[in-house]
């Protein structure tokens, strides 16, 4: 089993969860999502992230910028990036994740919605912190947008947000995409490899 930690603000993130679907099919692997704002984490374990944003014409920074292209376009995704809205407040979107993946009637929708929260903002450049944003959203995915925004604003909702969030940080995240494979952590999309050879162990294991 994968734990996935992740926010729907971060490009890597969106990578990383494209290449994840091609991971876990291959391997018929489950994988359970676990949504956290990583503005959250930031806040808590890596404030340096807020310096190094800073001046975005430093060469790490126009680095950064062309690796995101670089792996976007081997995963075959089209990623503008930064958007017009950077960083989004992705709360909203989050709390959906979570609404989705605990209501039975639509959990089954959740990687479609995800993977639509990610092409909204990185690939249309639109403002994933707006109703009308996720209205439309989930028309596309198939779910009842105002029921979608009635379960989001739920005090049961809000605070399984900030549980994962503080879960992800007490098992030692800075970031994400955050994995764990029992309680491996590996960060980062470059890591996929690693998380595969951790799930092909632990089936060796038993």
């Amino acid at each position: 089993m994968i734990e996935f930690f992740f926010d729907c603000s971060s490009p890597w993130t969106y990578i990383a969860f494209h290449n994840l679907q091609i991971l876990t099919k291959e391997l018929n692997a489950p994988v359970v999502y676990r949504p956290v704002l990583v503005g959250g984490i930031f806040n808590s374990v890596n404030k340096s992230v807020y310096a190094a944003r800073e001046d975005m014409n430093s060469a790490r920074n126009r680095y950064m910028l062309k690796d995101v292209q670089d792996n976007a376009r081997q995963a075959g995704l089209a990623i503008t990036f930064p958007p017009k809205v950077f960083p989004v407040n992705s709360v909203k979107a989050m709390r959906g994740c979570l609404w989705i993946a605990q209501d039975e009637h639509v959990k089954g929708r959740l990687t479609e919605f995800v993977d639509a929260v990610f092409s909204a903002y990185f690939t249309d450049d639109q403002d994933i912190s707006q109703d009308d944003v996720l209205t439309e959203i989930c028309r596309k995915t198939g779910l009842d947008a105002n029921a979608f925004l009635a379960g989001i604003s739920q005090p049961a909702i809000k605070d399984a947000l900030k549980a994962n969030t503080e879960e992800a940080i007490r098992r030692g995240a800075f970031g994400s995409p955050t994995f764990f494979v029992g309680e491996d952590m590996y960060f980062g999309n470059d890591r996929l490899p690693l998380v595969r050879a951790a799930l092909l162990r632990a089936r060796s294991a038993t």
